[in-house]
């Protein structure tokens, strides 16, 4: 057979071969796993240039759409009002800033740090609380995802990461529901164990400097830990209540931090709660 023929010529081209188009695969989500990776290294690095006026900004984008849902209620006045006194026990940095409470009367239990210095405290979670020690410990945690900058490495992936997928993936309309999905985003993602349990210690050193003593610092998540069916949407972002009573009570027997009375809830949350 002539070499000029029309079955030479297929046979000079080929289709590519199952393993090739598995190597193929193979460098396209290995290059894709790499931009991943890259990014999670520029976010983490330029986390800490980013100046509060540019926060603020990313949280007028953000924070709107809890606004939304947090009516004025006298119970955000008193979480607001708790707030205030652990803020004066921050460092000068921290007292800067503007932080408040926006409390969403709805079932989740869940508490958010926001940029924009807001802090979303669910009504599932106020119901929970037994004291107001443990509601305090709660807003110290999160104050301490504020000090970390955590909120800001949540945000950054929540909305960063599917932005730039989408872009190499040349899909225009991932582009738009990357935006428009943000906030639901935010409200599922997850602290890594490491930067929980310093929160955790954060909000047990600003429960110690408010009260002299650190009651009620274990108790909301030693009761979420012991409750069946408990709130998943709090287990999916959050380590197990079980392991964080344990490394609490391993630091405030190191820093040997008295435990005394509890201080009752304010008769605003004790309605929330029934």
């Amino acid at each position: 057979m002539s070499s000029d023929s029309p079955q030479a010529s297929i046979n000079r081209n080929p289709p590519p071969s199952n393993r090739q188009l598995l190597i193929l695969l193979g460098l396209f989500v290995g290059f894709i796993m790499g931009v991943i990776w890259l990014l999670n290294l520029l976010i983490n690095g330029v986390i800490w240039l980013i100046p509060p006026s540019v926060e603020q900004q990313l949280g007028a984008l953000i924070v709107p759409a809890f606004e939304q849902q947090a009516k004025p209620s006298p119970a955000q006045d008193t979480l607001n009002q708790m707030l205030a006194r652990l803020e004066a026990q921050l460092p000068a940095e921290g007292q800067k800033r503007d932080y408040r409470v926006l409390y969403v009367p709805n079932s989740t239990v869940n508490a958010i740090a926001l940029p924009g210095d807001a802090i979303i405290m669910y009504g599932g979670l106020v119901k929970q609380a037994q004291s107001e020690n443990e509601l305090m410990m709660v807003l110290g945690h999160e104050l301490g995802h504020f000090a970390h900058r955590d909120h800001l490495r949540g945000v950054g992936r929540a909305l960063l990461m599917p932005i730039v997928l989408a872009t190499f993936l040349g899909d225009s309309s991932g582009l738009q529901s990357a935006a428009a999905s943000g906030v639901a985003a935010i409200t599922r993602s997850q602290f890594s164990q490491s930067q929980e349990r310093e929160a955790d210690e954060y909000g047990l050193i600003l429960l110690q400097k408010t009260y002299g003593h650190v009651a009620g610092a274990t108790d909301f998540f030693a009761r979420m830990s012991q409750q069946k069916g408990a709130d998943l949407a709090f287990l999916s972002t959050h380590p197990a209540p079980g392991k964080r009573v344990k490394e609490l009570q391993r630091l405030i027997k190191e820093h040997n931090y008295p435990v005394k009375e509890r201080s009752p809830l304010a008769k605003t949350l004790e309605i929330e709660s029934k």
